[in-house]
């Protein structure tokens, strides 16, 4: 073979290499540490790095107890994140009230977070029987409303958006006839209080997340992507039965910014680690970029 041809080859396979490389070292996607939750009260900064090399882009976080992130002031956690190529883009703060919303706010925008989020109904109006693993909500939704409004409004003058998270429930009638997800779309201005939408839950509740869309345009702003089995169990994206494709087309419509890939529960030895990195491979085979 001539000296030029293997010259040629040689260039061909340095550029193959370094765009492989490139390649492998692209972050993208977002997953929730709640999926990792036990690791991460083992190790957390382990865990973290082990998302980051997984190659997620960005993390929602769900542990905040005295001020600091998984044990971490706000400070050291974003320093921690960022040192990973981690971003942290949304935060879960169940305890928070109108009273403590100040403090929290505060140490949500010191971590680097830009979605404050209510994972449920705050302040004593969200239930969870353990017996029956049912959860359940207040019947007062003026109250509700009051009380996200309050908080949102806190959240957006500090220049952080604020979300609600749903589960089944809000969008099944209550005992008086009233769909809560539609009377929190339709009271809470969507300037001050937008949705992240649990794709896995809208689901379970029997209802199309496209027909929500449609009618409520620009107002899910991140997507939790969990898929479901066929007994109707939590499973990694790709390995149930959610048509995420389909919905995939419409992010555009639903406003959707990010999307994370959640698994409250893994079942039949599936470790979660596991869980996220089967959902990966998941959000490629439906076009998730």
């Amino acid at each position: 073979m001539k000296r030029s041809n293997f010259y040629k080859i040689g260039l061909l396979a340095l550029f193959v290499s370094l765009n492989l490389t490139v390649f492998a070292q692209k972050k993208w996607g977002g997953m929730t540490l709640y999926t990792v939750r036990n690791e991460m009260g083992k190790d957390p900064k382990a865990t973290l790095k082990a998302v980051a090399d997984m190659g997620y882009k960005y993390i929602e976080a769900v542990d905040y107890n005295k001020g600091k992130f998984y044990g971490m002031t706000p400070l050291e956690f974003k320093a921690y994140a960022k040192s990973l190529g981690l971003k942290p883009i949304s935060v879960h703060m169940g305890m928070m009230t109108t009273s403590n919303a100040d403090q929290l706010i505060a140490d949500v925008k010191t971590a680097g977070f830009k979605y404050f989020v209510a994972p449920v109904p705050p302040m004593g109006m969200f239930k969870f029987d353990p017996k029956t693993r049912s959860l359940s909500m207040t019947q007062d939704l003026d109250r509700l409303v009051g009380v996200l409004d309050t908080i949102a409004r806190k959240v957006d003058a500090a220049g952080l958006k604020f979300l609600y998270h749903n589960h089944a429930f809000e969008f099944e009638k209550n005992a008086n006839g009233i769909v809560p997800i539609d009377y929190m779309l339709e009271k809470l201005d969507p300037k001050y209080v937008n949705f992240q939408m649990d794709l896995y839950w809208v689901t379970k509740a029997g209802v199309d997340p496209v027909s929500y869309f449609q009618k409520n345009p620009g107002r899910f702003k991140i997507w939790h992507v969990k898929d479901m089995d066929t007994e109707g169990r939590f499973a990694p994206v790709g390995k149930g039965t959610i048509d995420f494709g389909r919905i995939l087309k419409n992010a555009k419509l639903s406003g959707m910014k990010y999307y994370i890939v959640e698994q409250d529960m893994v079942f039949d030895g599936m470790e979660p680690m596991e869980a996220i990195r089967l959902s990966r491979e998941g959000l490629i085979k439906f076009g998730f970029k």
